[in-house]
């Protein structure tokens, strides 16, 4: 495939697509739009190809989490078998790279790119394609481009999971603390979370759902609205393990206990959760072997071949720690007193009596 094919195909002259390959202005948004799909469909790649730097450059929407981390070692697990380093790009909690960004990774010419939870524009994906540099997403925020090979977990069975546990302990009260709904991982995993709900019969109350930015402080917040509520949760299942610890704040500040008052299930399962009081139980997203599933895509798609499947779901699973107990009895809601009250020192829960069968 050369650019004047390109160009028959486009109705276009040569040196438009050359415009486009170079990521030149002039070209109308139409007509660009129109080159770049014909390049992608052909698999066109520059002829003047130079050889790659033996890096993978992996690029995260920001590096403040224990999460990048544990992707980064996997990446970099397979980068040292084949003798290359990992470089990164933060972008600063944006979805989409800069503008200069793909000008900027032609310039540095990795083996590969890896996008975590990222969406390139179709300018910075024709970059990399025309410039033959092998793209894999990993834990897409969105449905990833069908040509895309992209990484991720179970989510949805994930959620599934999670609730189901909080269900056989007895909790019928079980609210969800979610990410924004932007990301795929975050609608899946609430879907599974509504899929475990309606299975057992269990209606989904609309007061018990909230979505926070997947930090600490996030989980902190949405888990006092919840705990402030007339009829409040007797469970908890968080979107991620930063909200979690924000959920036991927020326990400790309404004078509850987890797990004799309050339940707490995570997602991801974090080195350090095994180490909270009490550890947590959560659901454990094998982090370090989705990046190092990306790198051996990126491997794969350097050396010319094409992987089997361009979407590869790692299994997730329950690991069951200390902060999950069946469900105490207790009082009647009315007079249980508010928020305020409690930090007063007039907690909401006083029942201390056995749970049934006991």
């Amino acid at each position: 495939m050369t650019v004047a094919r390109i160009a028959d195909l486009a109705g276009v002259s040569a040196p438009t697509v050359s415009k486009v390959i170079n990521g030149h202005a002039g070209v109308a948004v139409d007509t660009r739009r129109r080159i770049e799909d014909l390049i992608r469909e052909h698999g066109y790649q520059r002829a003047d190809r130079t050889p790659p730097a033996s890096i993978i450059e992996v690029v995260f929407q920001a590096l403040d989490s224990p999460w990048a981390l544990d992707i980064i070692r996997g990446v970099e697990q397979v980068a040292r078998g084949h003798d290359l380093a990992v470089a990164l790009t933060e972008m600063q909690g944006h979805l989409t790279p800069g503008r200069g960004w793909s000008d900027q990774v032609l310039g540095r010419r990795p083996v590969g790119v890896i996008a975590v939870s990222a969406e390139l524009t179709r300018r910075q994906l024709a970059h990399l394609s025309t410039a033959g540099i092998p793209l894999v997403v990993l834990d897409p925020s969105g449905e990833p481009q069908h040509q895309t090979p992209s990484v991720g977990a179970m989510n949805w069975n994930g959620g599934l999971t999670a609730t189901r546990h909080l269900l056989d302990l007895g909790h019928r009260r079980i609210a969800m603390i979610n990410g924004p709904d932007r990301y795929l991982c975050c609608r899946a995993r609430l879907d599974g979370y509504r899929a475990a709900m309606d299975a057992a019969g269990v209606p989904v109350a609309p007061e018990l759902l909230r979505t926070a930015p997947l930090y600490v402080e996030g989980g902190r917040a949405a888990a006092a609205e919840l705990l402030d509520l007339p009829d409040p949760p007797t469970a908890v299942f968080t979107g991620n393990d930063l909200q979690a610890i924000g959920v036991y704040t927020a326990a400790r500040d309404a004078r509850m206990r987890v797990p004799e008052d309050l339940s707490v299930v995570g997602f991801d399962d974090l080195t350090f959760v095994q180490w909270s009081h009490p550890p947590l139980t959560t659901i454990r997203q094998p982090l370090t072997d989705m990046g190092a599933t990306a790198a051996q895509l990126v491997m794969t798609l350097a050396s010319g071949a094409y992987p089997g499947h361009t979407r590869i779901e790692l299994p997730t699973a329950l690991v069951e720690r200390h902060s999950t107990a069946a469900p105490r009895h207790r009082p009647a809601t009315k007079g249980q007193g508010t928020a305020a009250q409690r930090h007063a020192g007039k907690p909401a829960r006083v029942s201390r009596r056995q749970p049934a069968g006991d």
